[in-house]
């Protein structure tokens, strides 16, 4: 299968210019997407992005990611609403930097044929001085031309308006084209549908430089089914940074998703051909309550953005809150990792040194931690079945808990009922 019919199928595809798939079927052709490094991390909302890099590395071709290290200077008015904070130099190479490793573990990079390029905008636009970018860049393109864009219509007819600052930005990300089509052999740009009129002032700008020719893909933003923005939680962000975000939190995004969505996105964000996702929804549609294609999702996107290992821990994590699972998994947890799974959980500490002599049952619950308000209510609780410790039922008010009933000498986990969880951390 192509490229262009790989995007088409999976419900990627949104404009494509004219001659771009005949391009693509008859010759190997270097792409490039560009990423913004306004933040230390990609989300979720870049994958669709780095989804199509895949696609077209898989397809022969060459993926060029561009990170914006002079871009993100100035920042995209595309669609926003008001002008974005300036960043420093060194926080945006810091960014640059975080972002070609986290783009490495998607991508295959090296120095094969069709191996993917890094390219930093800032490397040929930190020696290019104001008067010749004017003259040279700015003399390409018409007013009247950037004036017609929707991206700035719109922030010209808003309440904040639009400064030249970015006014100019599709001066620059239009040379950006021009410079890799001439430097990189790049032919194709390509990013989501928002970027339309940057790219195609790219290859207009290379068609008046040098009557060249360039071509352009983008893709459909993707929108929850309810029309909601994808990516976005309570909480904010889905980071692919662990630190931002753990692979537990990843995974649970992935799992929650609804069933329409799941179905949509296991063709977007997983490489599974069209035969086996057929299979995986004709499962799931025997038998919706399984989630067959949440799990089948959230396994293939936790693993390719995180690791095996980490995706195994979010599954026993998932079964241990949710289900029967066992507290194994917490044995290969840091303590910051311990806390991330049971966030939002009521969480006490008690002394080591207390519980090195012992501490009774309705004193450890009712005393030295508030799991319960009295001692006579957790009796009454434990008497009547509704008790766990580290997924033991408790049958004895006059159990003596110590140091030996820690989890990795440092945790007990109290159940009440089915689904309410209590952490106590030993010091």
């Amino acid at each position: 299968m192509s490229f262009v019919e790989e995007l088409r199928w999976r419900g990627m595809l949104q404009d494509i210019m004219p001659g771009t798939e005949e391009l693509l079927n008859k010759e190997k052709v270097a792409g490039y997407i560009g990423f913004d490094p306004t933040g230390d991390s990609l989300h979720v909302g870049h994958l669709t992005q780095i989804m199509t890099l895949i696609h077209f590395q898989n397809s022969g071709h060459k993926p060029v990611a561009l990170v914006g290290g002079a871009t993100g200077m100035i920042g995209d008015p595309s669609f926003k609403s008001a002008e974005r904070n300036l960043l420093d130099e060194d926080t945006l190479q810091y960014n640059v930097n975080c972002l070609k490793n986290q783009l490495s573990k998607f991508l295959e990079f090296g120095e094969g044929a069709n191996n993917a390029k890094m390219v930093n905008n800032y490397d040929w636009f930190k020696d290019f001085s104001f008067l010749a970018f004017i003259r040279d860049v700015g003399k390409l393109i018409t007013v009247n031309y950037m004036m017609a864009k929707d991206s700035v219509k719109k922030r010209l007819e808003g309440d904040n308006g639009l400064s030249f600052t970015e006014f100019t930005y599709q001066l620059i990300q239009g040379y950006d084209f021009y410079y890799l089509w001439k430097h990189h052999n790049c032919k194709v740009q390509m990013g989501g549908s928002d970027q339309w009129g940057n790219i195609v002032t790219g290859s207009e700008m290379i068609r008046r430089q040098d009557q060249g020719t360039a071509y352009a893909i983008t893709t459909q933003l993707i929108k929850k089914a309810d029309g909601q923005k994808f990516g976005k939680t309570e909480s904010g962000a889905v980071w692919l940074d662990p630190q931002k975000t753990s692979p537990f939190k990843y995974y649970q995004f992935w799992l929650n998703t609804s069933d329409d969505d799941a179905k949509n996105w296991i063709k977007i964000f997983t490489l599974k051909p069209k035969e086996e996702i057929d299979q995986i929804i004709a499962e799931h549609d025997a038998a919706p309550h399984t989630r067959t294609v949440q799990k089948a999702l959230a396994k293939d996107i936790t693993i390719r953005t995180h690791s095996e290992k980490d995706y195994e821990t979010a599954l026993k994590t998932t079964e241990f809150l949710f289900g029967n699972g066992s507290l194994a998994f917490l044995a290969h947890l840091d303590h910051q990792g311990v806390l991330e799974v049971f966030e939002g959980v009521p969480q006490y500490t008690v002394s080591k040194a207390d519980l090195e002599k012992g501490i009774n049952i309705l004193d450890l619950l009712a005393t030295d931690t508030h799991v319960f308000p009295s001692k006579g209510e957790t009796r009454k609780m434990i008497q009547g079945g509704g008790v766990s410790l580290n997924k033991e039922k408790l049958e004895n008010i006059e159990q003596i808990i110590t140091s030996s009933n820690l989890i990795s000498s440092k945790y007990l986990i109290v159940q009440k009922g089915k689904k309410n969880y209590f952490l106590i951390v030993a010091e």
